[in-house]
């Protein structure tokens, strides 16, 4: 088994708040627009981290990472993709593939939206972590934590944190 730490749409921004609840987990991922390769390092040097580019991101952010990445994982096909829509709707640039083969999981960001909904024409799992940065039009910054165990997902926690940078007393 393995926990997942899911966040996406960073921009640039570090939480500390981000060690504290991925402490539990094995792996983080990082659905795009990451912002910083900072932010990238950081999180790699906690857990093993597996992230894709998205489209805010440096060159150098995109020399490191790729646009698309599929993997398995517990038993799991996993494909993660920054702006890849979500059921009903997916992204013209990823939904041929996700029809041809679609995996048991399709992690997207973008929307800075959260969303978790099960895929029934391709049985697929869809969550979209919604955003963890302080940058866009969400109220709510999320990350979302889940467990795979052959092949199927389960505790799935949505975290909520503040909007706004906390402000720490010196005194």
């Amino acid at each position: 088994m393995k926990r997942i730490g899911l966040l996406s749409d960073t921009h640039a921004y570090w939480d500390d708040a981000y060690l504290k609840y991925l402490e539990e987990c094995d792996e983080i991922w990082h659905a795009g627009d990451i912002g910083s390769l900072e932010v990238a390092d950081r999180l790699a040097d906690f857990r093993p981290f597996r992230a894709v580019y998205g489209n805010i991101d440096s060159q150098e952010i995109r020399s490191r990472y790729p646009l698309i990445n599929r993997f398995e994982i517990e038993g799991a096909d996993v494909l993660i993709k920054h702006i890849g829509g979500y059921p009903g709707n997916y992204d013209a640039s990823i939904r041929t593939a996700i029809f041809a083969h679609p995996p048991q999981l399709f992690v997207s960001g973008h929307s800075h939206i959260l969303k978790i909904k099960f895929d029934r024409t391709l049985s697929l799992l869809h969550i979209n972590p919604g955003a963890a940065g302080i940058y866009g039009f969400h109220q709510v910054r999320t990350l979302v934590r889940f467990s795979i165990e052959t092949g199927n997902f389960s505790d799935l926690e949505v975290i909520e944190l503040t909007k706004s940078r906390e402000i720490k007393s010196t005194t």
